[in-house]
């Protein structure tokens, strides 16, 4: 099986569905570039049948992306389908993102149908959708609370229909990673076409579980993951697009690959956030202000002695500019003398010792110390 993971970012889909944090056209185009730039392969643009500004979003990114595929969301209706083709008739790389509800409390409760008629629209959804376009993905909405066999059932329909990649969202993140690595092997194993199509994980953040339940489907088999610029998206968020990167980029004994280049990872998601308005917390992982901080004495030793004992990436590989070392009253002599030898100052151990004291009251009073602090120590 090809181990090259397929990277589709919703970032300018699912991701600007966060309440406040809608984009303009140009804003769309300035990232749509900056995630080609970043390696995506397919970059979900918008839901054209949305509202208009949507539309000329969607038909304005098709027409100046010239490597990843452009991609249009829609609902198993005519009129859906429809508008995404029209949006993307400029895309070099067009595709149509169609699909309906899989689990049964979808099937009753929001579409009042049955499972039967489930089938005949998804796979009347998957033909009209392939007289526009060759590449055309069908998602299965709920698939993480969908009954296996009728979502293998379906899932074998769609593909026969024409589907180019089957997506199996956990909507609500309800999944732990072993059951969506279960329910991902028995598709495999009960699907007679799953080869024909790529399968692709869409994973939301509800319980936190969105980025350990998208491993665990690459490792069943899934060969596209569905995510966003520092894990934003509806509700709790969608799987983080930097996580899964540098997990498989790190811990390469797993034997996947992506197009990603990680070194614009920090830059593009201080652009995301700023044109969002939204922060990244501080603790987020691999992008996040802490991710390559240290402030315990206990680690900042190690760390100064040797990058590795704290750190299992550099932070120049993902575009952060160093690793910092921070001051605080939890922080130990070792940082305090790698910090004044930065500003020119070199103490004897006794100077040293003194000076220490009299720094941890300080860091006590005012919790983070400063340069300008440490030169009034000193002074």
């Amino acid at each position: 099986m090809n181990n090259r993971i397929q990277i589709f970012d919703t970032t300018l889909r699912d991701g600007e569905q966060v309440p406040g944090c809608q984009l303009n056209r140009e804003e769309k185009i300035e990232v749509a570039k900056e995630l080609e730039k970043l390696g995506v392969d397919i970059i979900e643009a918008g839901f054209p049948i949305s509202s208009p500004g949507d539309f000329a979003s969607v038909k304005a990114i098709a027409e100046v992306i010239t490597e990843a595929t452009v991609c249009g969301l829609t609902r198993a209706r005519k009129e859906d389908i429809d508008a995404a083709a029209e949006a993307l008739k400029s895309a070099r790389k067009p595709r149509i993102h169609t699909g309906i509800g899989a689990s049964d409390v979808h099937i009753k409760h929001k579409f009042n149908s049955t499972r039967e008629k489930i089938i005949e629209q998804a796979i009347w959804a998957v033909e009209y959708a392939k007289s526009y376009v060759e590449d055309v993905e069908f998602f299965a909405e709920d698939a993480g609370r969908a009954d296996l066999p009728f979502l293998a059932q379906l899932t074998q329909a769609v593909i026969k229909a024409g589907a180019t990649v089957v997506n199996l969202p956990d909507t609500t993140g309800y999944l732990l990673p072993h059951q969506m690595h279960q329910r991902i092997s028995y598709l495999f194993e009960h699907v007679d076409n799953i080869h024909q199509a790529t399968i692709s994980m869409h994973n939301h953040n509800d319980l936190g579980l969105a980025t350990a339940n998208t491993i665990a489907g690459i490792q069943a088999g899934a060969r596209q993951v569905e995510v966003t610029i520092n894990g934003i998206g509806e509700r709790a968020g969608n799987t983080s697009l930097e996580e899964v990167a540098m997990i498989l980029n790190v811990h390469k004994d797993l034997g996947f690959t992506t197009g990603i280049n990680p070194k614009y990872l920090y830059p593009i998601s201080n652009l995301v956030s700023n044109l969002m308005g939204m922060p990244v917390q501080a603790n987020k992982a691999v992008v996040g202000a802490n991710a390559f901080a240290h402030s315990s004495g206990i680690h900042q030793d190690g760390f100064l002695k040797h990058a590795q004992n704290y750190e299992i990436m550099n932070p120049e590989d993902v575009g952060v500019p160093s690793s910092a070392i921070l001051l605080t009253s939890r922080s130990g002599r070792a940082a305090l003398r790698h910090r004044l030898q930065l500003l020119g100052f070199e103490l004897e151990k006794s100077e040293l010792d003194k000076l220490y004291t009299r720094f941890l009251l300080m860091a006590d009073e005012r919790k983070m110390i400063h340069d300008e602090d440490l030169k009034e120590l000193v002074g």
